[in-house]
């Protein structure tokens, strides 16, 4: 399946891409993003080297939601490992961070 691949399903198109074939952009030294087709929901996948921190406090005004597809995130002293899902609500903050390494899924809102 190739980055462009559409296909009509039902009434609506279809978009379906094969995440790594999405062209990344680097957030910083050791934080990629690949952003992912969508409309009223935004999905984006972030790779994260191991040692990595997020660069700032990451401070939520609508819903966040983040699913860990490999390795494993942490935030503050907890830990999660691949198949957690988290959501963060408005006005909540987060600075996640690897020592792993680890791949998320993260949803929001558009707009």
């Amino acid at each position: 399946m190739s980055n462009d691949a559409n296909a009509v399903a039902g009434t609506g198109r279809l978009n379906a891409v094969f995440v790594d074939e999405v062209e990344s952009t680097t957030v910083v030294d050791g934080i990629s993003r690949r952003g992912l087709p969508g409309g009223a929901v935004v999905a984006r996948v972030y790779d994260i080297a191991a040692g990595v921190q997020w660069p700032e406090v990451d401070h939520h005004s609508i819903d966040e939601s983040i699913y860990v597809v490999d390795g494993e995130l942490i935030e503050g002293e907890q830990r999660y490992p691949a198949g957690s899902f988290l959501h963060y609500q408005p006005g909540t903050s987060h600075r996640p961070r690897t020592e792993t390494g680890v791949r998320i899924l993260v949803f929001g809102l558009a707009g």
